[in-house]
């Protein structure tokens, strides 16, 4: 697997380094065919705050993205809270993937994002500074929900399997998820 590591804020030692490559190609047991990982090392800059050290990892592979932050008071334990958060992502999508191969025959598909950033036209007005597209997969809200938490998102927009329709599902702010779908009409 490819390993990317940057950081802002902060440095990355050679054993850090060393570290990340070594539990970053470990998750590979939970999930084959991942491709690559970015990880990004930045420091939290208010003094207040315990645990400024964070880690954000984000794999790639199988067609699928998978995203988590851990946080620390150094480096060592961000990578170490990220990488358990990882494996618990992953063996819920090792496990979603084998119920649904073996329910009808058919793996996950892939979902290419693209980002474009596009230029601030007046700083005083709320803009639109990132555009994505992506190509919308048909899934049930269930598969769409375990989508949106796999990614660490509020929500995810979708084809609902069941109605044809464009959809979103979103976290609400009671812990519950909630779920809008286009009408008919």
């Amino acid at each position: 697997m490819q390993v990317m590591i940057s950081a802002r804020n902060t440095e990355v030692s050679p054993r850090l380094e060393e570290l990340v490559h070594t539990k970053v190609n470990r998750l590979e047991r939970y999930l084959e065919g991942l491709e690559r990982a970015e990880v990004h090392f930045f420091e939290e800059r208010n003094p207040r705050i315990a645990e400024r050290e964070i880690c954000e990892i984000t794999l790639e592979g199988h067609g699928h993205h998978v995203r988590c932050k851990g946080k620390g008071r150094d480096g060592f334990v961000a990578i170490d809270k990220a990488v358990a958060k990882l494996e618990h992502q992953l063996e819920k999508l090792k496990t979603k993937m084998l119920r649904q191969t073996h329910g009808n025959g058919e793996a996950l598909r892939e979902v290419a994002t693209v980002d474009r950033v596009s230029p601030l036209v007046e700083p005083d007005i709320a803009q639109i500074v990132k555009t994505k597209s992506f190509q919308i997969e048909e899934m049930s809200p269930e598969d769409a929900v375990l989508q949106m938490d796999l990614l660490q998102h509020d929500f995810y927009f979708f084809r609902n399997a069941e109605t044809g329709r464009s959809a979103v599902v979103y976290l609400r702010h009671d812990g519950n998820i909630g779920l809008i779908d286009e009408s008919s009409d």
